[in-house]
């Protein structure tokens, strides 16, 4: 018996792939900063936890297929509360975690074989969903030097064929932590009117913008072109509700909508107990929100500080969003030295795990030297981090047969 090639195809995540050399790291005792996935440290509202301390509800059962009706109305209050008042409740459509909205809008626009354009490093997990849903991803590169921003009009528009149905793009950026500023979105709003594609925007990380800098969303084009935008979006960075699996995605258009609810009612619902903790959305003062963006470019700062007495390092112009960055290390192999921090190197019983970059571009040999940073952790942690990637790193590229260029 053979297994299907779409499953054999679905690469591994370079975020996770690792894991097991984790694991058997902490078995030993070592301790293990986590720089590889974005999985923050920062409390959850206490008014969502409340929702857990004094949950009497049993049996727990299933919520509806569109999302539970007190949770949209909170979506609903929070798209409001930005300035977009023409959303509707129907426009919505819970989701199980941002994953699944990216999954759901890739199987709704597409048919298997289509192309959507990507912007290279992007969310390694994007590979999976096309490859599920059967869709080419096709990228398109953009440079460490000036940030990762876009490049022009007419280099995307070199990529658009007769089988490119959409789009995808996410900001504040992860990989990169990039921005797009308004004149890169008037660019590919008028791309996505001029060869009738489909805009699909990832806006997970809204919230988190740095130096001044505010987020343009899809939202702003929306009432524009209403049959090809759509949003994406997840509470689990904005709130710390990573294990709750809550997200959205949003359209004006009607046939995405009714389409995605009948996929929705297929899996049945998303989970009642974090869809009834979200519900508190309105209770979550500002202060917190204007906490947590304060927090995290501090932690940039104090990563971006250390990397740079790092001999060697290449680092992009400071991150203006969300909480990773891709750095060039003096290393041939990235995966081989984030394997060797893992199974081999020890500084005070401690190391560091990182994740390979070149698992978020879709060409060949791309990211080879490179890392996604994930800085989720604390200051303090962050700074002794970059204390053991740089002994880390001395030690590797002493190692006899490594290649370092």
């Amino acid at each position: 018996m053979t297994v299907s090639d779409r499953l054999t195809n679905v690469p591994a995540s370079p975020i996770r792939k690792l894991v097991p050399f984790a694991q058997a790291a902490k078995k030993e005792g070592v301790k293990v900063y986590h720089l590889n996935i974005g999985d923050p440290d920062i409390k959850t509202p206490e008014v969502m936890l409340d929702v857990l301390k004094t949950w009497d509800r049993n049996p727990i059962g299933y919520d509806l297929s569109q999302g539970n009706p007190a949770f949209l109305e909170s979506l609903l209050w929070y798209y409001h509360k930005l300035g977009f008042s023409f959303i509707n409740v129907n426009n919505i459509q819970v989701t199980t975690g941002g994953s699944e909205a990216i999954s759901m809008a890739l199987f709704a626009t597409c048919n298997v074989g289509d192309e959507v354009i990507v912007f290279e490093p992007f969310y390694a997990n994007y590979n999976s969903y096309a490859i599920v849903n059967g869709v080419t991803l096709v990228p398109v590169a953009t440079e460490l030097k000036n940030g990762f921003h876009l490049p022009d009009k007419k280099t995307i528009e070199a990529k658009v064929t007769k089988k490119t149905k959409a789009i995808l793009i996410c900001t504040p950026n992860n990989p990169t932590g990039t921005v797009y500023t308004k004149k890169e979105m008037d660019m590919l709003v008028s791309i996505a009117k001029e060869h009738g594609l489909y805009l699909l925007s990832d806006e997970v990380y809204r919230e988190f913008c740095y130096d001044g800098k505010k987020q343009v969303s899809l939202f702003e084009y929306m009432q524009e072109i209403p049959k090809q935008a759509i949003v994406l979006d997840s509470l689990s960075k904005r709130y710390s509700l990573c294990g709750a699996r809550l997200g959205c995605l949003i359209s004006l258009n009607e046939d995405v909508i009714a389409g995605v609810l009948r996929v929705a009612q297929g899996r049945l619902s998303s989970g009642f107990i974090g869809q009834t903790m979200a519900t508190k959305l309105k209770d979550v003062p500002q202060s917190y929100t204007d906490a947590v963006q304060k927090e995290y470019q501090s932690r940039r700062d104090v990563l971006f500080d250390g990397l740079a007495k790092i001999e060697g390092v290449q680092l992009p112009p400071k991150p203006e969003g969300a909480f990773y960055a891709i750095v060039g290390l003096p290393v041939a192999d990235a995966e081989d030295f984030c394997t060797y921090l893992l199974t081999t190197f020890r500084d005070n019983n401690e190391t560091v795990m990182m994740a390979p970059a070149a698992g978020f571009y879709g060409s060949k040999g791309m990211g080879k030297n490179e890392v996604r940073i994930a800085y989720v952790l604390n200051c303090d942690s962050i700074k002794r981090s970059v204390a053991i990637l740089k002994k880390a790193l001395q030690t590797y590229n002493s190692i006899p047969g490594i290649n370092t260029t």
